[in-house]
């Protein structure tokens, strides 16, 4: 009789048949960074995530680099919006200078910068907006504009989040003629109009003054078509394809990782995040189990990297584990 269970007997022989584990350089650990002094606020909807005015940033940092997180993702607050988002190519902007202050007091992270217009625009929108829509194309100019100056200010990789045709291919192209041909682009390659978002909304103060994001990001019923928007990334030039959320949709994840040579990250979004941190205070579930449990789930799906909330607690978990 085959018995399956013989492998299963004892710790020592699960660790060595183990398939897929989660290790610290597995993740990416996001930053909300304000423009202004002295802030240091919990995000209500995201327990244990703050939003960090620069002076209030080193003690956040200290613990990062303490647990040796590789790589943070940076999101930026502007103390002004427009309503083309010109905030985010100023050289003395939130981001380029939280670029620069990291790359000068903690060179050891790795520094990504999210690349979109949400948070700087005064509709909120990932763009410029045309008749009530936002126009691609003239949102394309303002993206070549916007990872030039990040690049400028000292970032490692950029990520454009904003689901623009063409993205992929106008942003290589910017940075290549600018001398920056060996900075990678990590594609928000397949970005779902998800209800996940929620809380990372009130983390940015990117909510949409009209409408929502259903004509650019992509419907959750649609599978195949995530394969097309990450073939024209990959074709275009992206360097990792991501999947955007992670958790319901672990499908997607494997497709990208079946179908494309390249490194697949994950975001494991707030919303995800934040239901696991409810339920645990409500003590409902084992936190620490649930949290290892579903960032498994997106390593065993394919995932190469996960961006996620969670990053310090793993960290803080494996350590003592």
């Amino acid at each position: 009789m085959n018995r399956t269970r013989r492998l299963r007997r004892t710790d020592n022989i699960r660790r060595l048949v183990r398939e897929n584990s989660l290790q610290l350089n597995d993740l990416i650990y996001p930053l909300f960074i304000e423009e202004g002094k002295d802030i240091e606020t919990e995000i209500v909807s995201m327990p244990g995530i703050k939003r960090f005015s620069l002076d209030k940033l080193s003690k956040e940092l200290d613990e990062v680099s303490a647990l040796n997180i590789p790589a943070v993702l940076l999101f930026g607050i502007p103390s002004s919006k427009d309503e083309i988002g010109s905030q985010t190519w100023n050289e003395q902007g939130i981001i380029q200078k939280s670029i620069r202050f990291i790359k000068k007091h903690y060179p050891q992270l790795y520094v990504i910068t999210d690349v979109c217009f949400c948070e700087y625009t005064s509709h909120g929108h990932c763009g410029i907006i045309h008749d009530n829509d936002v126009d691609n194309d003239a949102t394309l100019v303002n993206l070549a504009k916007q990872v030039v100056s990040h690049a400028r200010a000292g970032a490692d990789m950029v990520a454009p989040s904003g689901m623009m045709d063409g993205m992929i291919a106008t942003i290589r192209e910017a940075l290549d003629q600018t001398g920056f041909p060996n900075l990678p682009v990590m594609s928000y390659a397949v970005k779902y109009a998800s209800a996940f978002y929620g809380p990372f909304r009130d983390a940015a103060d990117s909510t949409p003054s009209f409408g929502d994001r259903r004509t650019y990001q992509m419907d959750p019923s649609n599978r195949d078509e995530a394969l097309r928007e990450a073939n024209f990334d990959d074709q275009e030039g992206a360097d990792i394809l991501m999947v955007k959320p992670a958790l319901s949709y672990l499908d997607i994840i494997r497709d990208i990782k079946n179908n494309f040579d390249r490194p697949v990250a994950c975001y494991n979004v707030s919303g995800e995040y934040s239901m696991i941190k409810a339920a645990a205070e409500k003590g409902w579930i084992d936190e620490e189990k649930v949290m290892m449990e579903s960032l498994l789930s997106m390593k065993r799906a394919g995932a190469d990297i996960i961006i996620t909330y969670f990053a310090k607690d793993v960290a803080k978990y494996l350590l003592k584990n």
